[in-house]
Order: C-alpha cells, then structure tokens, then sequence
C-alpha cells in the first residue's frame, strides 16, 4: 500500500446486504470504492455484535482493494493475530479500549498489518499525540460507535489539531460516521482523506443494481474533493 492524501472513499459493509457480501464487495470495487471498510462490534466496548474473525476470512478474497477492519472491541490484544491471519490490510484499535494503546500498535505492525488508532467523539486528539510514529491512520468517529445511519456529530476542530500534529508523517486521516455529500467537504477540508460510508454508498442500490452504489461514491467524492481543490 504506497501512502496518498488523495480522498478515498471507503464503503463500509455493514450496510450491505448480509445475506450477499461476497457480491455486495464485488460490486462496490467494480463501482469505485477504494477501501472496503469492516466494523467489527464485540456487544461490549458498543452495543452491537457484527463480525469476528472467521467472517472477516470470509470477506477476504472478494476483497481486491484494502481490507479496513475497525475493531470496536475491548480487549483488543487477545484477537490481533487473528484477524492477521483473516487478512486484514489495516487494523484500527480505540484508544478507549484499554490502558496499553501504544503496545497494541506496536503488536498489530509486528503481526504485518498496517496500524489505526480511533478516536470516539468525546476523546481530544491530544490522546493520540504520542502514538503517531506508531500508527498508519487515525480514525476520528462522527458518531458514537455502534450503529450505522446516525446523525452526523461535527469534530472538524479535532481533524484540523490532528492534521497538524501529524504534519508530514505518512499518517491516514479517516472519517467514520454519518458521511454523505454534505458532511464529506467539511472533514475533507479540515484535513481527512479517506471517507467511511455506510447507507450513503448502499441506499437505493442492490447487487442486481449496483450503479447506484457507483453514483453515490462518485457523490460523497466529488463533494469532498470540492474542499481540497
């Protein structure tokens, strides 16, 4: 994976139709995605239960972009390897799940994937000061975790401080929650680069009508590259 701030858009699979992700995956890369964004949910650290490892296997060879998998889970340390071995290309941990966020990325890099830290929307982005030599992608939630299709919450102050501390470090800025065309230029424009998009990609859309889901990732990328031109 070379490094780029051009906007990426990251659909993500919660959204999709359950009963046909293998399709639903297809179809999105065929569409335009750039990333294919995974929410794994653990019951605990938020309240729902989505994927665990052995889905996350499932995924991979209809996968042919990059496998973003966002652990809202805690502990986190425990299932590392395991999703290593599902073959996910980014793992993201929250720097709420527990006390050792610095040992967590060290052990997702040394297990071979690239390394996220997330950031629930009432954590400063001061918490991550001292992880960023550490991490591949930071991950700035705009909703409080757990379910898709919430309102968008605005943390563009936070994404403009994170932009800044990272500087010219390879670092990802990724957006989670409620993205769509409108909210897409306000954190582009601060700074994020890659876009999580869940009912914004898949509304209106199926696998037997996929060029839906092209229509609505050109939307969100269109509109937040207006903020970066």
């Amino acid at each position: 994976m070379s490094f780029d701030r051009t906007i990426k858009i990251a659909p993500s699979i919660l959204s999709a139709d359950f009963a046909n992700f293998g399709q639903e995956i297809q179809a999105i890369e065929a569409q335009g995605a750039d990333w294919v964004h995974v929410d794994v949910m653990d019951g605990h650290f938020v309240p729902n239960l989505t994927f665990g490892p052995p889905a996350v296997k499932a995924f991979r060879p209809h996968v042919k972009t990059v496998m973003d998998v966002h652990l809202m889970i805690t502990p986190v340390d425990p299932y590392i390897q395991a999703y290593a071995d599902a073959g996910a290309d980014i793992l993201t941990a929250h720097v709420e799940a527990g006390p050792h966020t610095h040992r967590t990325l060290q052990a997702i890099r040394a297990a071979g994937m690239k390394a996220g830290v997330a950031l629930n929307p009432g954590t400063p982005a001061e918490t991550v000061e001292h992880l960023l030599d550490l991490a591949d992608l930071v991950c700035v939630m705009t909703v409080n975790p757990g379910f898709g299709g919430q309102k968008f919450i605005d943390m563009t102050d936070k994404i403009r401080k994170l932009r800044q501390m990272i500087g010219d470090r390879p670092i990802h800025i990724e957006i989670d929650g409620g993205v769509d065309p409108q909210t897409a230029p306000l954190v582009a424009g601060a700074g994020a680069d890659v876009l999580v998009a869940g009912s914004a990609v898949f509304k209106g859309g199926s696998v037997q009508n996929p060029d839906v889901y092209g229509e609505n990732i050109e939307a969100v990328r269109a509109a937040a590259e207006t903020a970066v031109s």
